[in-house]
């Protein structure tokens, strides 16, 4: 019986280090996509500034 119970309380460790073992990964990989629309929405903002910048010294030049 003992042996069984070994087994059993074994396997089922072994289940839940699997268990946490997936889920660690899932999320470094959300983390990671986040990371990546973090960097894509501040890239897009950059460009925006930057073409706003750029029309504020259009329109500085052309009221000289």
């Amino acid at each position: 019986m003992t042996t069984t119970t070994n087994r059993s309380t074994k396997m089922n460790l072994m289940h839940e280090n699997l268990a946490r073992i997936q889920m660690a990964e899932r999320l470094g990989e959300a983390q990671s996509l986040r990371r990546g629309h973090h960097l894509a929405r501040a890239q897009r903002l950059g460009r925006k500034a930057e073409t706003a910048a750029q029309q504020a010294r259009l329109a500085l030049a052309r009221a000289l």
